[in-house]
């Protein structure tokens, strides 16, 4: 039966049949379901790579939480002394590192699915050995594998956000994502130290119980993740779902072959992993976010590796349990700044990143180069201000260059190669942020950081107006802004 639906205008010319005839019914259901379908898809997205991230760090903080246990438990900790764990860390930042490097191209290749669930398989392996051992051979090769497992996350899932979220809209929408890592830090560590110290009173069981929360999460992954539109019979975002040359929607009864919901779309042409590579790395934006990242990340991971211990050395009446609490100001401050800084880079300059991250990172210089002397009175409400304009300071920047920014201006073929050789240089970075305090005075450590932040900002100052590629229009983000 005929509908009274307006003719399509759109998809034909005066006199035409396809102009002149209203639409049916079943046609008009048909040329709108795509859309109301998208809607579902994206919010499933957005929740399962969001959950997928935070759940790494379930894995990633049971060494963190077990490092208590392990140097109290005189079985282990005649060869797991506190300065062989601290080797420990590095050798599993190194990891990482090399990691980010690597897994965001082959998440270009073959998508960030199988990347994905690789690296949670390595993270469930590696808790699992550190749990069962407790001999240094068997941590060190555990936390290589850890560091590799680990850094198979941010690039990939950053890659399957963008494939599905629109550059106009990726501000906002991966601003809110970016609260994952930030979450994933505050809510781990006592839900494990609970498990390891109030439930079965072993630090093992930080490990066992971090590689039992990774399953769950991947199993969930492996049932609501999917790596593009295209793969559940959509359009990709800012495409339409109209209409095809032979008039059928996409992903349709009648469209291409094995659209359909459920069965993945034909792969488009691939470059090869290494042309991709190369083409990446002689970007001058991408390797302009890698520096900036490589700088900004050491007050980062200082803060999150080494928080109680300068707390305690600025407020030397505060008791142990206080110098931990004090710093997650720094991690509640982290939950809220890419919100901020996602919203504001969309919005207020239209969806340039650039501008936020400079804004941000000048904040940051000035209220590390005023540590010192702020914190002089040893008071504890400073403190907490302090590390609360630190944290949003850090995480607003943080968030915009290590994912935002990274998959903006990567091509849209490379979004994960960007992802992670920026990343790749943040960890860097993140290495010297875990071994500085242990060797610079307070003066040095934070003026160091201030230089470093002054530094990132005036790296990224000229490309202020730069805007990302807008979908669709291959790789323009040279283009100024008017």
């Amino acid at each position: 039966m005929a509908d009274l639906a307006p003719p399509d205008r759109e998809h034909g010319t005066a006199g035409h049949p396809a102009a002149d005839r209203p639409l049916s019914t079943r046609e008009a259901v048909r040329r709108t379901r795509p859309w109301r379908r998208a809607t579902r898809w994206r919010r499933q997205i957005f929740a399962i790579t969001w959950l997928a991230y935070a759940g790494f760090y379930f894995a990633r903080q049971a060494f963190s939480v077990a490092k208590l246990g392990i140097l109290d438990d005189p079985l282990v900790n005649g060869a797991l002394t506190e300065r062989v764990l601290g080797v420990v860390d590095a050798v599993y930042l190194v990891a990482y590192a090399v990691g980010q490097f690597t897994w965001g191209m082959w998440a270009d290749r073959f998508g960030p699915r199988v990347v994905v669930a690789g690296g949670m398989v390595g993270a469930v392996l590696a808790s699992v050995t550190m749990g069962l051992s407790g001999t240094l051979l068997a941590f060190g090769a555990a936390m290589v594998l850890q560091g590799l497992a680990q850094s198979a996350g941010w690039a990939p899932l950053c890659k399957n956000m963008s494939n599905f979220f629109a550059v106009s809209e990726r501000g906002r929408v991966l601003g809110v994502w970016s609260t994952n890592y930030a979450f994933g830090g505050l809510v781990a560590p006592p839900f494990l130290g609970w498990w390891a110290y109030s439930v079965f009173d072993s630090w093992r069981a930080a490990f066992f119980s971090g590689a039992a929360t990774v399953v769950v999460v991947l199993g969930l992954f492996l049932v609501f993740q999917r790596n593009r539109p295209q793969d559940v019979g959509l359009p990709p975002p800012g495409g339409s779902p109209a209409a095809e040359p032979d008039g059928e929607p996409a992903g349709e009864p009648g469209g291409q072959p094995g659209a359909q919901e459920g069965a993945a779309a034909p792969e488009p042409a691939r470059q090869g992993v290494l042309t991709l590579y190369r083409e990446t790395v002689r970007d001058r934006m991408v390797l302009t976010l890698g520096a900036a990242y490589f700088l900004l990340k050491p007050a980062r991971y200082a803060i999150l590796l080494w928080g109680p211990v300068l707390v305690s050395r600025r407020l030397p009446e505060v008791d142990k349990i206080g110098a931990t609490l004090i710093p997650v100001a720094f991690g509640v401050a982290g939950v809220v700044a890419p919100i901020l800084s996602g919203w504001v880079s969309d919005t207020l300059f239209r969806s340039r990143r650039v501008p936020p991250c400079v804004l941000a990172l000048g904040l940051l210089t000035v209220v590390m180069a005023l540590f010192m002397p702020l914190t002089a009175a040893g008071s504890p409400g400073v403190m907490i201000a302090v590390l609360t304009v630190i944290g949003l300071a850090v995480y607003a920047a943080d968030a915009l260059i290590s994912c935002v920014a990274a998959v903006d201006f990567g091509s849209e073929s490379g979004a994960g190669t960007a992802a992670g050789l920026v990343n790749g240089c943040g960890s860097v970075g993140a290495v010297l942020g875990g071994l500085l305090p242990g060797f610079l005075s307070g003066d040095a450590l934070f003026y160091g950081f201030a230089g470093a932040a002054l530094l990132a900002g005036l790296l990224l100052l000229p490309h202020w107006n730069r805007r990302p590629r807008a979908a669709g229009e291959g790789n323009t983000h040279d283009s100024q802004a008017s």
